[in-house]
């Protein structure tokens, strides 16, 4: 009763954390929005500034959203892959989702003086960059799922995974190898990770990938519950392993392949989210640990895109950096911290 008190009282905070932070995302950059203005822009209001209502509709607001959308899709991506393969090193990417975009957006940026030069042009828009980039974790997916339908054993299939990364970050390694300055120059911004450039049909689309991968991790939460014990303690459950693990694989990609089609491969979230999670909760409960999971990375997210823009200043850091700067120092704190309180 007092677990279910306590958690209630943290469910609220992090609600109210998200609300906040969200408000504090559209308020802060380059030029600062007061939040009443923002208040009345987003309720059907007129900002008092002209410039202040273009800057929150057509820029901050977009990318606030996505921002969202990225925090919740990585972060259950990376539960799901934590508690299928039972290994708190497992992400999102580590079905080598991230490297087959990359090898897609590569054919694209780094082969682009391959095709003729109309075909490069449209490639090389933010569509064609995209389009590959589905195309690449697309096909990767396939091959996961054509492969794990064969196998018995889950840890095959993450070598798998690993091996599929490999195969296609070396073949980027080839096209890197042979790219000129300005090539290699785009396929690293790209690499970094941009929560900014989406217009309002792409967040719809981003929106309903992710809404489609959360809804199949909500009805995976008891086999999740089912798999912490062992393969072989689900299936005496009555637990249809193989459907289960397919239905997990299959969330975890759409959720991870559409966002890093759409904002690139942002890095630690996915990975970090679910242990903070767990230390926070305290619980192994995937029940608590979906929702909890759900609302602190859309937060961490959140805070992190407000970090890369400088509040105050022109220029603006790669959010992936951000992610993985901020991210590793606070999971190291937060584990030593848990050894120190169970010893």
């Amino acid at each position: 009763m007092a677990n279910q008190k306590r958690n209630t009282i943290l469910f609220f905070l992090l609600t109210l954390g998200l609300v906040l932070l969200f408000f504090v995302n559209i308020s802060f950059g380059s030029i600062t929005i007061p939040f009443k203005e923002i208040y009345t822009s987003l309720t059907g209001g007129q900002a008092s500034k002209s410039t202040w209502e273009y800057i929150i509709i057509n820029y901050r607001l977009p990318k606030a959203i996505t921002a969202i959308l990225v925090g919740m899709g990585l972060s259950i991506s990376g539960l799901l892959m934590q508690t299928l393969f039972r290994n708190p090193l497992a992400g999102p990417y580590v079905l080598g989702l991230s490297s087959g975009a990359s090898l897609g957006v590569a054919f694209v940026i780094l082969g682009a003086s391959l095709p003729p030069p109309f075909l490069s042009t449209i490639l090389l828009s933010s569509y064609g960059v995209v389009l590959a980039s589905t195309i690449g974790s697309s096909v990767v997916l396939l091959a996961v799922l054509m492969v794990s339908q064969r196998l018995r054993d889950t840890m095959a299939i993450l070598i798998v995974g690993l091996m599929f990364g490999s195969f296609t970050s070396a073949i980027v390694g080839v096209l890197t190898y042979f790219s000129s300055a300005e090539q290699l120059q785009k396929f690293t911004f790209w690499s970094m990770g941009n929560l900014g450039n989406l217009s309002w049909s792409s967040i719809l689309i981003l929106t309903i990938c992710v809404a489609i991968g959360l809804l199949l991790s909500l009805f995976s939460i008891k086999p999740l519950n089912a798999l912490l014990l062992g393969e072989n303690y689900a299936r005496s459950l009555g637990l249809n392993f193989k459907k289960t693990r397919l239905i997990i694989i299959f969330a975890t990609s759409i959720l991870a392949g559409s966002i890093t089609a759409y904002a690139g491969p942002i890095a630690f979230v996915g990975l970090a989210v679910p242990h903070i999670a767990k230390l926070v909760f305290q619980t192994s409960n995937h029940s608590v640990l979906y929702w909890s999971t759900l609302l602190l990375g859309a937060s961490i997210m959140l805070v992190c895109d407000v970090i890369s823009e400088l509040p105050g200043l022109e220029i603006t850091l790669p959010i992936n950096a951000v992610t993985s700067i901020i991210g590793a120092p606070v999971v190291i704190w937060l584990l030593v911290r848990k050894r120190k309180m169970i010893a």
